[in-house]
């Protein structure tokens, strides 16, 4: 029987104008296998991922920062099946185990940067 190949799009986006946010553009995987999309957030900073299913709006998966022990996962997303680890203070991988068609859609990463936050009191 031949698997279903699932295509993880990432998307390449730039935060604040300042921190630039770079992530690989097609993954391809077949039904079973294990998918790792990496993203350079570009600061020292969390890595926000989101699930976008064409047509649909996008779902917080999980966020994560170096500092922490895990990720903190969004209403449907867990470990093991989702987890997302660092490879330096701006490199961050999300993970994706035992693919399947569900698992189907753009995957974007997202970050800020704190120094250009601008607080609005009324």
């Amino acid at each position: 029987m031949l698997g279903t190949l699932c295509t993880l799009i990432t998307a390449l986006t730039c935060v604040s104008g300042v921190t630039l946010v770079t992530q690989k553009p097609v993954v391809a995987a077949m039904r079973g296998e294990t998918v790792s999309i990496d993203c350079n957030l570009g600061i020292d900073y969390y890595a926000y991922w989101y699930k976008q299913i064409p047509g649909g709006v996008p779902q917080f998966v999980l966020y994560f920062h170096r500092g922490n022990t895990s990720p903190t996962y969004g209403t449907g997303f867990s470990s093991p099946k989702f987890t997302s680890t660092h490879q330096s203070t701006s490199d961050y991988r999300l993970t994706i185990k035992d693919i399947e068609e569900g698992d189907s859609a753009v995957y974007y990463c997202a970050t800020w940067d704190g120094s250009v936050n601008e607080y609005v009191s009324q």
